[in-house]
């Protein structure tokens, strides 16, 4: 069974850093790409940031780019999503999710997703 679990979210003030992780179980080597997604109250989920396994693409939204970073860290076997100058509109619920083909931002690619973490941005 493929789980993805996310963690690191809290609440920050505008300004702020947090940095997500994404813990992969179940075959993670069979992943081609892991993304970064998150629903808003009222809002439909959108894409955030997305990395192949390799790390030779990586795709952004533009309301993230410069801010955000998505990497990976082989020792602990994660995705991470390194938040920078937060802002209030950056409030959501994050998810983590894997496809086993470049995906970017297409969401109907992801076969697999985790619970999300709540990222809150106070003004």
């Amino acid at each position: 069974q493929v789980q993805l679990a996310e963690s690191g979210g809290g609440l920050v003030q505008a300004g702020g850093s947090l940095r997500l992780s994404c813990a992969a179980s179940g075959r993670p080597s069979s992943w081609y790409t892991v993304g970064w997604f998150r629903q808003a109250p009222g809002k439909e989920r959108e894409f955030v940031a997305a990395r192949s396994s390799g790390g030779g693409r990586t795709d952004y939204a533009d309301s993230v780019q410069g801010r955000f970073t998505i990497s990976r860290d082989n020792a602990k076997n994660t995705v991470n999503l390194q938040m920078n100058s937060l802002k209030p509109e950056d409030t959501a619920v994050y998810y983590c999710a894997a496809a086993t083909s470049w995906a970017g931002g297409n969401t109907n690619e992801y076969a697999y997703w985790g619970q999300g973490t709540q990222v809150t941005v106070s003004s």
